[in-house]
């Protein structure tokens, strides 16, 4: 029992120990890597519309072919607090990150993105861009 005890005990120690390591430790900087950031909300035509909403995330997901985005993550209103600061009238966003404002540009005349405009800009009323790059 004794034994069982003190290795409960050794084991807690080390774990709250490699605990306080890790949150001292710095978050990774993403700075240097991705520092030029394009957000997208888009608002759809129809906005009850489940099969015009999904449609359109699969549309934005085809936009990951493109080489100069390094990150592509696409999403839906989540179901959080309501407060008068969260806006949560559109219905799909895209988040990308590019290396650098060359990146940045290329998408924007890229054949696969042109293209999905052509197939998706049926589905939606209204876009907003905000772009961004570290500071």
């Amino acid at each position: 029992m004794k034994s069982t005890r003190r290795k409960f005990i050794t084991t807690t120690v080390a774990l709250a120990a490699g605990t306080a390591v890790a949150s001292a430790m710095p978050m990774i900087d993403q700075k240097e890597e991705w520092p030029v950031i394009h957000h997208v909300f888009f608002w759809l035509k129809n906005p009850g519309s489940i099969e015009d909403r999904d449609k359109l995330v699969a549309g934005v997901k085809t936009l990951s072919k493109i080489e100069t985005i390094k990150k592509l993550r696409v999403g839906v209103v989540a179901s959080t607090e309501k407060r008068d600061v969260v806006d949560n009238s559109w219905a799909v966003s895209e988040l990308m990150f590019f290396s650098d404002l060359a990146g940045q540009a290329t998408y924007q005349t890229h054949p696969i993105h042109l293209e999905f405009i052509k197939n998706c800009s049926h589905l939606w009323e209204k876009v907003i861009v905000y772009d961004a790059i570290d500071a």
